[in-house]
């Protein structure tokens, strides 16, 4: 099915700037962006739909010459190419340079689709954002998540019984191999942000995957979110604040775990008998913050379970730990835990 753009007027002119009339009625939009203050230049990632398109049309009028605009082309379905094309326009048309960067986003076995994009398009992005000798040429990414894709993203994590990480749904600024990515639309209601670009008269394309119900974010959007306006209008203010109250508790307990970390780490890995002598949920918490800070991954609940039960039976020189642990394997090596990513030879 290919997608066509929303038919808009055309663009005014960049010396419009945001306009008044915009400012006025559409304040969350206006604050929002009047406090985004990124390093520049800066990037945009820019999909063609209407929330980035927004982001991108505000950023560009206030730093012209500043921003590029980055397109990652997933090629999960036909609408891809005609979505690039509109990208090239509407940024040839507001004087942005365009990067594209084309990716296989398919999912692997046990692997979520939404998982195995969202990760293809953080590499295309960082890879879009470096030179070719790999130092950084845009030091800051805007991604254009607003406030009804927080609400989303935090009952998706309350359903699949998450905790604190999951809980804190996505921050408002993250720091990835020296890029700052920033969200400065999260308090923005979705309907509130697609009002203001129509104000603008640009056009937009519309993804038509966005309509299918068989993925659990579209029936949460299409179903819950319409529910709990009636019940509770003011939800995306109190999920948010919910999501602030864990995040912050989660830094707390990333302090703890890096001072832990800082006190028994080797580069190679994690002393075992130094491990044991920390209590469960500290230890655990150890655990977590290592395999996330070390090497970007997360263990499931069950895995950190079974790997904290072998850490406490390892009381010999030949006892062995070799378990699988997020996409590779947590091992034993000497007196050290160590993570590796696939199985390692073995010795």
């Amino acid at each position: 099915m290919a997608a066509t753009p929303t038919p808009r007027p055309t663009p005014r002119s960049a010396e419009s700037s945001l306009a008044p009339t915009a400012t006025r009625e559409w304040p969350a939009v206006a604050q929002a962006l009047a406090a985004f203050d990124p390093a520049l230049p800066l990037a945009v990632a820019f999909s063609g739909g209407a929330d980035s398109t927004a982001l991108l049309l505000a950023c560009a009028r206030r730093w012209p010459g500043q921003v590029v605009a980055i397109h990652v082309h997933h090629g999960l379905q036909a609408a891809a190419d005609d979505f690039e094309r509109h990208c090239a326009a509407l940024c040839a048309e507001l004087r942005v340079p365009l990067i594209v960067r084309r990716v296989d986003a398919r999912h692997g076995a046990g692997e979520s689709p939404e998982d195995a994009a969202r990760n293809m398009r953080y590499q295309a992005l960082d890879a879009a954002v470096r030179a070719a000798d790999g130092s950084i040429r845009y030091p800051s990414v805007a991604l254009a998540q607003h406030a009804d894709d927080q609400v989303e993203t935090l009952l998706l994590a309350l359903s699949r019984g998450a905790g604190l990480p999951g809980l804190a749904a996505m921050p408002a600024q993250r720091e990835r191999r020296g890029v700052v990515y920033h969200r400065p639309l999260l308090a923005v209601p979705g309907a509130d942000l697609r009002a203001w670009l129509a104000s603008h008269g640009v056009a937009h394309v519309e993804d038509p995957s966005n309509a299918d119900e068989s993925l659990t974010r579209n029936r949460i959007r299409a179903r819950l979110l319409p529910a709990l306006q009636a019940a509770f209008p003011q939800f995306r203010e109190t999920f948010a604040r919910s999501a602030q109250h864990a995040a912050r508790a989660q830094q707390l307990l990333d302090v703890m775990a890096q001072a832990d970390m800082d006190r028994i780490a080797e580069p190679n890995g994690l002393p075992i008998a130094a491990l044991q002598s920390i209590p469960g949920e500290r230890q655990a918490n150890l655990l977590r913050h290592w395999l996330r800070a070390r090497h970007d991954v997360a263990a499931s609940a069950a895995q950190l379970r079974e790997l904290q039960r072998q850490i406490a039976a390892c009381t010999t020189r030949g006892h062995r730990i070799d378990i699988r642990v997020s996409t590779g394997f947590a091992r034993r090596r000497g007196g050290l835990l160590c993570w590796y990513n696939g199985r390692p030879d073995p010795t």
